[in-house]
């Protein structure tokens, strides 16, 4: 039977980040995808304005009707959170389903290049701590992962000091942790560790000098549904990795960046064996 995977994120109206991303992958891998928007946005932040309808009160109320009807998952997995309520109500529910043995995915979407996103506070942090604290896997980027830690951001990092950040997280409670965006000496890396055989593994790649929104989405996406199917922390991280990196050169010559990948005439791209 497919696993059934319950995402907790956003849906943009327009552009293809968040739901709209993660849904096409993890149905063609093959997983079952149900939805808790944690908000209605009108389209990706990266065109300067936006429209945002925070959708607090319906979580709370699908969150009491689904536990009514008895629905359940093989995995949750929760992305953008909009409110410190939000944020409490998810932790909640992600510690619960944990301890009825279902897998918890966490990406902290909270900022990148060393920076928070506007709007993201220390608050913010605080509280998506709640949630990494349950989780089986988290994917922060470098600059998520230095804040969650409380660890100061550095441009460049290293090995000493990347273990350092990983094995904050893991002590605040995150069994395994993927950490993509790390810029070392050598070039940029993606680092995790693997809770289930104790190893860190450093996976270097070639930076493309474009951002498409939404790959982040789509490395979260790619690398849980390989989770679910079966395979390693490594190869879904490789095949996480893979699969942005080739979406991204076939998008190359896309106009408008800001929309993100259109993934739906991509999915091909996606290696799922």
């Amino acid at each position: 039977m497919n696993k059934q995977v319950l995402l907790i994120n956003d849906m943009p109206g327009y552009g293809k980040v968040a739901l709209s991303a993660m849904i096409p992958v993890l149905s063609h891998m093959k997983i079952q995808t149900y939805s808790l928007p944690t908000a209605l946005v009108s389209n990706t932040l990266d065109y300067g304005k936006f429209e945002i309808l925070k959708t607090t009160d319906y979580m709370k109320n699908t969150l009491e009707v689904w536990s009514q009807l008895g629905f359940s998952f093989d995995a949750v997995s929760t992305g953008f959170i909009v409110t410190e309520e939000q944020s409490l109500m998810i932790a909640d529910y992600c510690r619960k389903q944990s301890e009825q043995g279902i897998q918890v995915f966490c990406d902290p979407i909270m900022g990148d290049d060393g920076h928070l996103y506007n709007g993201m506070t220390e608050d913010t942090v605080r509280n998506m701590r709640n949630i990494v604290s349950c989780a089986d896997y988290i994917v922060p980027n470098y600059t998520e992962a230095c804040a969650l830690a409380d660890i100061p951001y550095q441009s460049v990092c290293d090995e000493e000091k990347i273990k350092e950040v990983i094995g904050k997280l893991h002590e605040l409670g995150a069994k395994s942790v993927v950490v993509t965006s790390v810029a070392m000496e050598k070039g940029c890396s993606v680092w995790g560790y693997d809770n289930q055989t104790n190893e860190y593994f450093e996976i270097p790649y070639n930076l493309i000098p474009v951002r498409f929104p939404g790959t982040g989405d789509i490395f979260s996406a790619v690398f849980m549904g390989n989770i679910l199917n079966g395979k390693t922390m490594k190869e879904s991280t490789e095949k996480a990795m893979d699969t942005v990196y080739r979406l991204i050169l076939k998008s190359l010559d896309t106009q408008d960046t800001f929309k993100g990948v259109m993934i739906e005439s991509l999915l091909g791209e996606i290696d799922d064996e």
